[in-house]
């Protein structure tokens, strides 16, 4: 199976603060599997560190107010061919990005209060028919039964 895998949970340094959220467990799972990486933020021209953002009414915008859409969607568009091209089967995505949330994301007002919701290459992905599974619930998932979304 190829599974893609946001680079950050595979420990590059790609996060809006310049670190990374690597995850042991996203790396046991992922063993001996075709992997895909690839950070949708930095495909789309954002650098590390950058300003953190969310979804604001539909559009990704910085605390600031400025709005960095057109980079998260650029570059969740050229992830999304990637996973299209190499026909990756399953998505591991890091929880609550504007980019990658799986099932929920910040509300848009920089509190830390979280919404249902999908990050824009999450929903991609989602719109595509590709699995996607929230990096917290994988130990939830085995090989042979995952769901379409977790």
């Amino acid at each position: 199976m190829r599974i893609f895998v946001s680079t950050c949970l595979l420990g590059e340094n790609c996060k809006y603060n310049g670190g990374n959220n690597y995850s042991e467990k996203t790396v046991a799972f992922i063993k001996g599997h075709e992997v895909v990486a690839l950070c949708p933020e930095v495909a789309g021209g954002l650098p590390v560190p950058r300003a953190s953002a969310e979804i604001v009414d539909g559009i990704v915008k910085t605390k600031s107010g400025q709005s960095v859409d057109e980079e998260f969607r650029t570059g969740a568009e050229k992830v999304l061919a990637e996973v299209l091209k190499q026909k990756v089967e399953l998505a591991v995505l890091q929880s609550r990005s504007p980019s990658c949330g799986v099932k929920e994301i910040y509300d848009g007002s920089f509190s830390g209060k979280k919404i249902k919701g999908q990050g824009i290459f999450a929903k991609m992905l989602m719109d595509e028919g590709i699995k996607v599974i929230d990096v917290e619930d994988i130990e939830k998932c085995t090989m042979n039964a995952i769901p379409l979304t977790i």
